[in-house]
């Protein structure tokens, strides 16, 4: 059994410093770097590329919405044509950069609300994922287990990985609680590390209240941004070595199998 860390970096934008993407690197197996427009800055994405690179850890394209000032939380409504071309634009980046660096960029996942839209709106996500794979074909999309992402990423047969998130807490048909809501973000490092265990162990999502929901478990969302997240991160690896399950990059997979 095995599964991948991953984690949302190079959101710092100039002196502003956003997470702790130098101490994650030490945890995670692959990493979201942020490409200019909910957050990050050309520098940043750089420097967080060669970080990675030099960790040997698997770099993806993490786009959202142009809101630096709500960091791509809030909600928009754009035209299919211009989503797409914001995703061009911004995966275009990364993939420059990245070769710059002599890397790779290995995976693509949509951030925040624009990330959480997709989930509940297959339109949506179609439109982001075909804009994406035109630019990369072979790019791997990391998809909100379970949700409308998957299944247009098993429609389009394109390479896929399934994300669950380690301090996130979920509704019963799979999306996140709204972080608006009490509980919808875990603080506690032991409480989360058992149960992304649990969840990896069982191939499921485990929601606050309803049935498990059988799911893709191939990577899991860490973050560093809170007060508790890099404790959190930790307790997550260490409760899955102890578990005996291997950390490493996904690879991909096509269809709908949940199992592998």
């Amino acid at each position: 059994m095995r599964v991948d860390l991953n984690a949302d970096m190079g959101e710092s934008f100039g002196p502003w410093v956003m997470g702790q993407d130098a101490a994650l690197l030490d945890i995670v197996t692959s990493a979201n770097i942020a490409c200019g427009f909910h957050a990050g800055d050309p520098d940043v994405i750089a420097q967080t590329m060669a970080a990675a690179r030099a960790k040997g850890v698997g770099i993806g394209a993490h786009p959202g919405f142009a809101d630096l000032q709500g960091f791509g939380r809030r909600r928009m409504t754009l035209p299919a044509a211009s989503l797409r071309s914001m995703i061009q634009y911004q995966l275009g980046a990364a993939l420059g950069v990245a070769r710059a660096q002599g890397a790779e960029v290995r995976h693509f996942k949509l951030h925040g609300a624009l990330s959480n839209m997709a989930s509940e709106d297959a339109g949506l996500a179609r439109v982001c994922y075909e804009a994406a794979l035109e630019v990369a074909p072979g790019i791997i999309v990391m998809v909100l287990a379970g949700t409308a992402q998957q299944r247009v990423v098993e429609e389009l047969g394109c390479l896929w990985a399934g994300e669950i998130f380690a301090d996130r807490a979920y509704n019963a048909d799979a999306t996140l609680v709204d972080r608006s809501l009490p509980g919808a973000v875990i603080h506690d490092p032991e409480f989360a590390a058992a149960r992304i265990v649990r969840m990896v162990q069982a191939g499921a999502i485990l929601p606050e209240t309803g049935a498990a929901i059988p799911a893709a478990v191939d990577t899991i969302c860490l973050h560093g941004d809170g007060a508790t997240a890099l404790q959190i991160a930790r307790a997550v690896r260490e409760g899955l070595e102890a578990a005996g399950i291997e950390l490493r990059a996904f690879d991909g997979r096509r269809g709908g199998a949940v199992a592998g």
